[in-house]
């Protein structure tokens, strides 16, 4: 009985210091003027690329406190200086979707051993650091090892809605079909170019111009979805 009580007594106190533990600190607000945006994924149009696939853009994922992070370079990962400019689109995400386990039977997630093997985190800008150290080694390559790829590294950390299959093309969907336009202006930046581009290659070229767009746009979507989904070995991170 003794023993009982005291594994009971125990069990209380693990209890207890992990919902400490676990305690989310509250979010400052969002404010596009000064580039803070906490626990956010951004997108910010392409040049050139997004001109002719106004879908492609350049992502990043921002720390608790709203600085962002995008992996832009070979061996480089940016912080707080977003490259090809301003976010035009985010998305905040809900840290109660994290798995933060200080131990194995701290796993929220369903997949702990593949996360613990993968990699876990005690916080946020945990798991977005552990995230930053293996791509300060990594060549950058827009079609196998890209800034989808270091968004998606960091959402595998987290665990976030208790999946481990993050990947380019879901990370790029997640932005696409649920992100917020910043402003007005943002959505000029992200479809204006295409809509010139689509114009004077209409007049210069005729329709057969969109048939080429549109064939751009599906080679590159091909790509990502068999890369991804189909033959993994070819991508690098």
């Amino acid at each position: 009985m003794e023993i009982e009580s005291t594994y009971r007594v125990e069990a209380k106190k693990i209890c207890e210091s992990s919902s400490i533990h676990h305690e989310l600190w509250p979010l400052d607000e969002i404010d596009p003027k000064v580039a803070k945006f906490p626990c956010c994924l951004v997108w910010t149009p392409l040049p050139v690329v997004s001109w002719l696939a106004p879908f492609v853009g350049h992502v990043g994922i921002c720390k608790e406190g709203g600085a962002i992070l995008d992996f832009s370079g070979s061996n480089f990962v940016n912080v707080e200086d977003f490259a090809f400019g301003a976010p035009a689109r985010y998305l905040q995400l809900d840290r109660e979707q994290c798995c933060f386990p200080s131990n194995l039977a701290g796993h929220t997630c369903k997949c702990r051993y593949k996360h613990a093997e993968y990699g876990t985190a005690i916080t946020w800008d945990d798991a977005l650091q552990s995230s930053i150290r293996p791509f300060e080694h990594k060549s950058y390559n827009i079609f196998t090892c890209n800034c989808h790829s270091f968004v998606a590294n960091c959402l595998n950390r987290l665990c976030y809605c208790g999946s481990m299959d993050w990947n380019m093309v879901n990370v790029a969907a997640l932005i696409l079909f649920k992100g917020r336009w910043v402003n007005w202006f943002s959505v000029l930046r992200a479809f204006l170019p295409f809509v010139v581009v689509g114009c004077f290659g209409v007049i210069v070229v005729g329709w057969v111009f969109l048939i080429g767009l549109l064939s751009f746009s599906l080679l590159l979507m091909g790509w990502f979805l068999v890369a991804n989904y189909c033959v993994k070995s070819v991508l690098e991170c």
